[in-house]
């Protein structure tokens, strides 16, 4: 199969690109700077210089795959709007990368809330959320109306050393650097607030399934555990050496430094369980739970 990926320099897209690579597949990418051009090239995948806002480029990508692989950038609505139009009739995949943020809520680390949502549970996003939801629901909607086989993937915490290109992933760095900071596990209010989570080669896998046989107007979830971020800062504590020893990051403090991303990726409550993944595609996870992996990773996060 043919594929075109957006955000092949990144840690989701390179990491999936490279995973299809190995998998058999003829991988296509689009980056920004032509300096990446011999790495990618190295790794199997052809690149293509462009960016997101070259619609015309975008276009004849995506005619020319048998799929494509949003993974640059979830809140970019015209190059949704461009691959829609692009693949319109023609019963090719388009799979968009969004996030479980979207079903967070705006805990700011305070609190630990019940509520576990599964890939059909009906759900209100916070402000901050509200446009990417949009944009998911314009991609389904282009399952049902449009002749696209289009899929909507939402991702938990991931963890697990890039695939592709040297990458880090969103939430764990950030964590990691506030824990050096203070010499002892940082987590954002009392920790308590929790999270699913995902390794990036289990994700990898379950990008492939998608491609190959997801029903169209599909939403997945991707997670294999949870976790709250009191667990996760001790595990970080322990991998760089602090015994354990845990601080908290107080809220106003940690949106002041990093905004409104710190509201939705480390201070709200993301529970969430992928019955799409395992009941429809026959998703079966293999790797370590994120704490084996944070307490025994040699990546310098």
């Amino acid at each position: 199969m043919k594929i075109f990926v957006t955000g092949v320099t990144g840690y989701i897209g390179g990491s999936v690109a490279k995973y299809l690579v190995d998998a058999g597949h003829e991988v296509s990418g689009l980056l920004r700077n032509p300096n990446q051009r011999a790495a990618l090239q190295a790794l199997g995948i052809t690149p293509v210089l462009g960016t997101l806002d070259d619609a015309y480029i975008l276009t004849e990508q995506a005619r020319a795959a048998d799929a494509v692989i949003n993974a640059a950038n979830s809140d970019h609505l015209a190059s949704v709007q461009t691959f829609i139009e692009a693949l319109r009739g023609s019963g090719k995949v388009l799979l968009h990368t969004s996030g479980s943020s979207v079903v967070g809520d705006d805990a700011r680390g305070a609190y630990q809330r019940p509520d576990v949502f599964t890939d059909e549970t009906p759900f209100s996003p916070m402000d901050i959320r509200k446009d990417r939801v949009e944009i998911n629901q314009l991609v389904r909607r282009a399952g049902v109306e449009h002749g696209i086989r289009s899929i909507v993937f939402c991702p938990t915490m991931i963890y697990g050393e890039s695939l592709g290109l040297p990458a880090k992933s969103d939430q764990l760095p950030k964590l990691f650097a506030k824990s050096r900071e203070y010499g002892a596990g940082a987590y954002m209010g009392t920790g308590l607030h929790r999270w699913s989570n995902v390794h990036i080669e289990d994700l990898a896998e379950l990008y492939r399934l998608a491609i190959e046989k997801a029903p169209s107007a599909s939403l997945f979830f991707a997670e294999n555990g949870e976790a709250s971020f009191l667990e996760i800062a001790t595990s970080i504590s322990k991998a760089l050496g602090f015994a354990g020893k845990t601080q908290s990051w107080p809220a106003e403090d940690a949106i002041a430094q990093l905004g409104d991303w710190a509201r939705f990726a480390i201070g709200s409550n993301s529970r969430v369980r992928a019955v799409n993944a395992r009941v429809l595609l026959g998703w079966v996870p293999k790797r370590e739970s994120i704490h084996q992996w944070i307490e025994t990773t040699d990546v310098q996060w």
